[in-house]
C-alpha cells in the first residue's frame, strides 16, 4: 500500500491518471500531449516517463507494446485495499 500512496502523493501522477481515466490505452507521445495542451504542464517526455515507471511499479498502470508502440492503461486494483481499510467502514455516528 506504500507504493501506492507514493505515487499518488504527486500531483503530476494524479493527472496522469485522470488522463487515463478519461482516455485508456495511451502511449507516452499521447500522454504527453494531452498534459501539455490540456493541463498547461511543460514536462519533458522524460520526466513523464519516470511518472510513468512509478505508476507502474505501484501497479497503477499496466503496459501493453504493440509493434513501437507501447499503451498505458489505468489499474484500479491497487486502490481497493485502501477503499476497503477506509472508505467502507462505518464509524460511530
Amino acid at each position: 500500500m506504500g507504493d501506492v500512496f507514493k505515487a499518488l502523493a504527486d500531483p503530476t501522477r494524479r493527472t496522469i491518471l485522470d488522463e487515463l481515466t478519461d482516455r485508456n490505452g495511451q502511449t507516452l507521445f499521447e500522454i504527453c500531449a494531452r498534459l501539455s495542451g490540456k493541463h498547461g504542464l511543460a514536462s519533458s517526455r522524460q520526466a513523464i516517463s519516470q511518472h510513468l515507471d512509478v505508476l507502474e511499479d505501484a501497479g497503477l498502470v499496466e503496459t501493453r507494446r504493440d509493434g513501437r508502440y507501447k499503451f498505458h492503461y489505468i489499474n484500479t486494483e491497487p486502490l481497493e485495499p485502501i477503499v476497503a481499510r477506509w472508505l467502507t467502514k462505518r464509524g460511530p455516528t
